[in-house]
């Protein structure tokens, strides 16, 4: 029996492309969107047989889906550079190293057991924007290709360049013994051995590949994930904690105490240590971040500018690219860093290493270092359900709610809002520097909810029953991934 096409619209997301496997998509699906994206490539690039590099990660269904995307590939006319089993960053340090022309992973990346999808990009270190997917999603549910000939070629060994790149520029002089917890995806093969060639001793947490995920999604936003880093830290008395999530482009942080440090923190304390060497720099941070960088003395002294944009992985690069800034961080726990640092994408294990050289370049412990910034009292990243194609509208009402809020002067815990951002969703702050945030989710049926309070946990709770209480009364959004505990 001949199989039918099956490709759902929805699953061309803001940045990158993610489908439940055979529910949403089928083989012929991606071969589809292998065409529809050669056919990209080769318009973009004015080339009749550009060069893509094509990875993927470790799943049961990954190597059949890479398979059908190489195919519609390369009957556009691309020539494949197959690296193998990869993460995200090696895939996008490969068109740095072999000078090639665009790239194509396979990954879900954090998803659940059962997604797989494509991250994809044609300049050198940025990945799709919203204007390429919706070109993408148009070729492609059109079925507008381009006929050539392609070919496909195996890169064998490319995951020794990519690590000895990472290893022989980053030594450290300190002994820091570090957790090092992959949750079974595939940063288990690349990030023991890197942190290791650096100069750390390792203890390794669930880095045996299993694509079964049998503990918990690698995902270092996952409290399941982060809280047995914790314990793996005090049992050991390590240094540090690293959580890498399945395609190896972000990085969660445990303190020496077992404390987790949300990203954002943790990308505050890098700012600093790069300002001192880079005065005068930019760096970028997601929407969801702290609010301590706007007013952190350190950036100051070293007249340094932060800029708040839109939350996802390609958002920020592109704006840490068109800024020219040193750095960009996000909550999520994606990190870019600029030459000489990086490249320009987001590599876990290279943000990683920069945290190793911030322990490197103190003489203190990781919890002396974090006891350094203002406490404040921060929200995980929650994402409450909400149907792919009523979430954005479902924000667009919640702005207007919130700016009749602020224009009427109502006071949410006794104080007005001060501020209202609406670069992507809407971030509202008060005097006291206390934010919220809400917005659509770029890859996943949910919206996010971040708040943030420095001046007490109750503030914070506050601030969250406020929103809590917006989304009840949408009627559309459901239960949360995780929320702050009563």
């Amino acid at each position: 029996m001949n199989q039918s096409l099956k490709i759902d619209p929805y699953g061309f997301r803001e940045y990158d492309a993610r489908w439940l496997y055979k529910k949403d998509i089928n083989a012929l699906g991606i071969k589809d969107l292998g065409k529809g994206l050669g056919t990209q490539i080769i318009e973009h690039t004015k080339k009749n047989n550009p060069r893509v590099i094509v990875g993927h990660d470790y799943r049961s269904y990954s190597e059949e889906i890479k398979i059908a995307l190489k195919e519609g590939l390369v009957s556009t006319g691309c020539f494949i550079e197959d690296i193998g089993l990869s993460l995200s960053p090696m895939v996008y340090f490969a068109q740095f190293n072999l000078d090639a022309d665009a790239v194509a992973m396979v990954t879900a990346s954090h998803n659940e057991n059962g997604w797989t999808g494509v991250k994809m990009g044609i300049k050198k270190g940025l990945t799709h924007a919203p204007e390429e997917m919706s070109e993408l999603k148009e070729i492609t549910l059109n079925r507008k290709f381009i006929q050539g000939n392609g070919s496909i070629k195996e890169i064998k060994n490319f995951q020794q360049i990519y690590k000895a790149d990472l290893i022989n520029k980053n030594k450290v002089d300190k002994k820091i013994k570090a957790v090092v917890a992959c949750g079974n995806g595939t940063a288990g093969i690349f990030a023991p051995e890197i942190l290791r060639g650096i100069g750390c001793e390792v203890i390794e947490l669930d880095c045996n590949l299993d694509w079964t995920f049998p503990k918990y999604n690698p995902n270092p936003e996952d409290l399941k994930m982060l809280h047995e880093i914790s314990k793996i830290v005090k049992e050991n008395n390590a240094d540090i904690g690293f959580g890498f999530d399945g395609d190896g482009d972000r990085v969660g942080v445990i303190d020496n105490k077992g404390n987790e440090i949300f990203s954002d923190k943790i990308g505050l304390l890098i700012a600093r240590n790069l300002s001192t060497k880079h005065k005068n720099s930019k760096f970028v941070v997601d929407v969801k971040s702290t609010g301590l960088y706007e007013n952190d003395k350190i950036l100051k002294q070293n007249g340094c500018k932060t800029i708040y944009w839109k939350t996802g992985h390609s958002h920020i690069k592109r704006k840490v690219y068109t800024e020219k800034a040193i750095a960009g961080f996000e909550k999520s726990g994606h990190f870019f860093f600029n030459e000489p640092i990086g490249y320009g994408y987001d590599d876990g294990i290279n943000s990683a290493i920069q945290v190793c050289h911030l322990l490197n370049n103190h003489d203190k412990n990781m919890n002396e270092i974090i006891d350094q910034l203002p406490k404040t009292f921060q929200s995980p990243t929650m994402a409450p359900f909400c149907k792919d194609e009523e979430k954005y509208k479902v924000v667009e009402d919640l702005i207007e709610k919130v700016r009749k809020i602020k224009n009427e002067k109502i006071k949410i815990d006794d104080q007005e809002i001060k501020e209202i951002l609406t670069i992507n969703g809407i971030r509202f702050s008060f005097n006291d520097s206390s934010w919220g945030l809400i917005r659509a989710s770029s890859n996943k049926p949910s919206l996010v909810v971040v708040v943030e309070s420095p001046t007490s946990e109750l503030r914070k709770r506050r601030i969250f029953d406020f929103i809590d209480g917006l989304l009840k009364k949408t009627g559309k959004v459901g239960n949360y991934d995780q929320k702050i505990s009563d």
